[in-house]
């Protein structure tokens, strides 16, 4: 398994590889890999003759910059997760900051269209455009056919397409569905911060999102996020920051339903000073 960190080696290393008409999947990731990661890279592997998967912490996507020193950094750990899924046909890139950035650590300013001011990004600002940033020069360096990211990050998801469309990228991106542990908790690297006792009271996120979507069958927008709201004030352990019932497409809350349409529930909550994001779809 290669193991590369400089720009210029990976582009000729897979230049070669496209010479002799091998195809390139490609799973950015910030590391701290868990059994989510491997499903994208497995989907990969289905698809592509070989799958290259980044592994670097980007500065810039970080509102917060003590998540940013927080965030677990765990290269060795990972290169043997990924050593389970494919030996042979894995190539890692973890470049340094300097290798991606140079010496000028900031932002592309992007618009997506405006999804960049829904959810995520009314509640981190300049997150989006820290996303675009590293996204874009990823493609660029990997010239990958197809990129698969979760839709845990369904958002993100979005706007990486319309990243795509507006640029003129060539490249395929890929929604995965997203992969849970056994109750339910959505897989996250943020999930290893947590307490005992935080990570025993997490999957009421995802069992509330299960309940709000059979609500939606039948009671409005407006129900079900008071609903939702009810019930995580009875939750001493969990503090709701918003649940927002969407269209799909523009990302915008919904106002009125329509048949015509569909919607997904998103929702971020604190669990002590870990922030986990989930979201469903409801039709």
């Amino acid at each position: 398994m290669k193991n590369i960190q400089n720009k210029t080696d990976l582009s000729n290393h897979i230049k070669d590889l496209k010479a002799k008409g091998k195809s390139i999947g490609f799973v950015p990731t910030m590391g701290a890999l868990h059994n989510g990661h491997l499903s994208l890279v497995n989907s990969g592997l289905k698809e592509n003759d070989l799958v290259v998967v980044s592994i670097f912490v980007n500065p810039t996507q970080f509102d917060n910059k003590e998540d940013l020193v927080k965030y677990p950094r765990t290269l060795d750990a990972d290169i043997a997760l990924l050593k389970t899924v494919s030996a042979n046909n894995i190539i890692i890139y973890s470049p340094t900051v300097a290798d991606i950035y140079g010496n000028n650590i900031v932002s592309q300013s992007f618009t997506f269209d405006g999804l960049e001011h829904e959810m995520e990004g009314a509640f981190r600002p300049g997150h989006f455009d820290g996303v675009g940033t590293i996204v874009k020069r990823l493609f660029e360096i990997v010239k990958p056919d197809r990129a698969y990211f979760g839709e845990k990050d369904f958002q993100q998801l979005q706007i990486i397409k319309k990243l795509v469309e507006l640029h003129h990228l060539d490249v395929d991106v890929i929604g995965c569905s997203i992969h849970r542990a056994e109750d339910g908790l959505a897989m996250s690297s943020r999930n290893a911060r947590l307490s005992p006792e935080h990570r025993s009271a997490a999957p009421f996120i995802y069992k509330t999102l299960n309940t709000a979507k059979t609500m939606f069958g039948t009671k409005s927008a407006g129900t079900v996020t008071e609903w939702v709201r009810s019930q995580f004030k009875k939750q001493a352990l969990l503090e709701l920051e918003y649940f927002i019932i969407a269209d799909i497409t523009t990302l915008k809350p919904v106002k009125r339903k329509s048949t015509q349409k569909s919607y997904r529930a998103f929702i971020a909550v604190y669990a002590g000073d870990i922030r986990l994001i989930d979201n469903i779809a409801l039709n």
